[in-house]
């Protein structure tokens, strides 16, 4: 088997260098066209809220083929499921490049998230087996380089590439990387195939489908549709419950459930997940917010607003390298503690931005949010699969991984909409004290005077652009908020030395 095979063989850092490069394009994908997006509106005749179907559709795919994984790399093998995944991937990306049209461009993304969903968690499980338990961490930590740092170079990557070529080249720079990747994992890679007895689960996958698909269309939709004052947020809403409904009722009755019972049966798993999806939510929130505040309201270039988030990756590289030798000689816990606890003070000086500062802030913050996420993200995915039995960990990796997505859909559609309406409540709160008669109109200048018409546009600008600040401030506080109400799951891990020692179940034991 892979594990028994490869783990200390000459040939683990080929495997590793092989998997790293998919792992980089994938992650790459789901922040790089961002910045592409107005040039391919304008490309393909496209307005604002058709445009947005480029990124959606891609995740919406992704997410929903994730739980196929487990069950794929059961049944054919992970060498077989990866090099599909691979090669689906790169002849996507092509095809993206070249669409003509708003319809073609949208389908080619779907088959990206189709192809590219069993790549993250298949590179992690295979990453698990190929090095010894002892170095989990320092595995994961190379893992976790090109799982972080791609959504973080992502935007500065394509705004490069936008810039000096075409938008185009958002997809096509995923060619030579995926045809190393195959090539990688076409020789190095050996097969690892279990005939677990367990029939497809159509039911449950579809329950799961289908809850996956109304809730990440009720965040997608509810921000344009006054979410809960729209019938289509409700009717969505309640397709979603119910799905869920029935999908957990029906993995907990059903005698073959489409993800297995064990995992829920281990703790550290389960709580670990549980966090990881508050981490999504953390990264990718900020990571929406900060570039329309710094264009929208500061006035930053594109170029310099890539510039500025630029040492979030540098403060990650270094808690990566740092955080993969301390794993194992320190308590795991006590490094996703310290983690939190930056993510934490980042989000509060985030929470002291104003509009008169600097860029010395944004640096400052964005290294110490970096260097949380890693110390985070590395321990965290060690505890999550440090006393899970080896052979579910592709099926726990696609849990992992999809519940860390759902995590950050949902953070990016909950600020965006608190953003939104915050505005108009500070916006209101604030005009109310520039009412006729007040004391606060004889302090400002004259070119504020709401008596005169410049003076009463000028004067509401300065009103919207002071009320749009005070929104991103309340976002970057709610953040503080939920990393306070995550840090208490920590206290349920179970510790290390508890987890290294459980034994894995003999009928299993090939993959050890």
């Amino acid at each position: 088997m892979l594990a028994r095979r490869d783990q200390g063989a000459p040939n683990k850092w080929a495997i590793t260098v092989s998997i790293m490069l998919a792992t980089i394009m994938n992650s790459l994908d789901t922040t790089i066209a961002n910045v592409a997006l107005p040039h391919i509106q304008g490309s393909v005749s496209a307005s604002q809220d058709q445009v947005t179907w480029v990124l959606t559709s891609y995740i919406v795919a992704a997410t929903i083929m994730t739980p196929m994984t487990g069950w794929l790399s059961g049944r054919i093998g992970r060498k077989q499921v990866f090099l599909v995944s691979i090669a689906g991937f790169t002849v996507a990306s092509m095809l993206c490049g070249m669409a003509g049209s708003l319809a073609q461009i949208v389908g080619f993304r779907l088959m990206q998230g189709l192809f590219g969903a069993a790549l993250i968690p298949l590179s992690q499980a295979v990453l698990l087996d190929i090095w010894p338990k002892e170095q989990h961490g320092q595995a994961m930590a190379i893992w976790g380089m090109g799982a972080i740092l791609g959504p973080i170079m992502g935007p500065a990557l394509g705004g490069w590439l936008t810039d000096n070529l075409t938008w185009r080249w958002v997809f096509y720079i995923n060619l030579p990387i995926g045809v190393l990747a195959y090539l990688g994992v076409w020789t190095f890679i050996s097969n690892n195939k279990h005939d677990l007895p367990r029939p497809f689960d159509f039911f449950g996958f579809g329950m799961l489908t289908v809850f996956i698909g109304a809730f990440q269309l009720m965040l997608d939709r509810g921000p344009t549709q006054d979410w809960f004052g729209s019938s289509e947020i409700w009717t969505e809403a309640l397709v979603a419950g119910t799905a869920l409904y029935l999908f957990t009722v029906h993995s907990l009755t059903a005698k073959h459930p489409f993800f297995d019972r064990a995992l829920i049966r281990d703790r550290s798993f389960v709580v670990a997940t549980v966090v990881g999806f508050f981490l999504g939510i953390l990264l990718y929130s900020s990571m929406a917010l900060l570039p329309s505040m710094l264009e929208g309201l500061m006035g930053y270039p594109v170029v310099t607003t890539g510039l500025v988030m630029m040492p979030r990756g540098l403060g990650a590289f270094v808690g990566m390298f740092a955080v993969g030798r301390l794993v194992g000689r320190i308590d795991s816990r006590v490094l996703v503690a310290t983690g939190m606890i930056l993510m934490g003070v980042s989000a509060s000086m985030m929470s002291h931005f104003s509009l008169e500062m600097n860029a010395t802030p944004l640096v400052v913050t964005a290294i110490i949010q970096g260097l949380g996420t890693s110390t985070v993200f590395v321990p965290l995915t060690t505890l999550a699969f440090a006393s899970l039995n080896p052979i579910f960990r592709a099926e726990g990796s696609a849990v992992f991984t999809l519940v860390r997505n759902l995590g950050s859909s949902a953070g990016i559609s909950i600020v965006e909409a608190l953003q939104t309406n915050n505005v108009e409540v500070v916006h209101s709160d604030l005009v109310r004290h520039f009412a006729p008669g007040s004391q606060t109109l004889s302090l400002l200048p004259q070119a504020l005077n709401p008596a005169t018409t410049a003076g009463a546009a000028a004067l509401n600008a300065e009103i919207t652009r002071q009320s749009a600040m005070v929104a991103y401030i309340d976002d970057f506080r709610l953040m503080v908020i939920i990393t306070v109400c995550a840090f208490p799951m920590l206290f349920l891990m179970k510790a290390p030395k508890a987890q290294g020692a459980q034994k894995p179940d003999p009928e299993h034991a090939v993959m050890d």
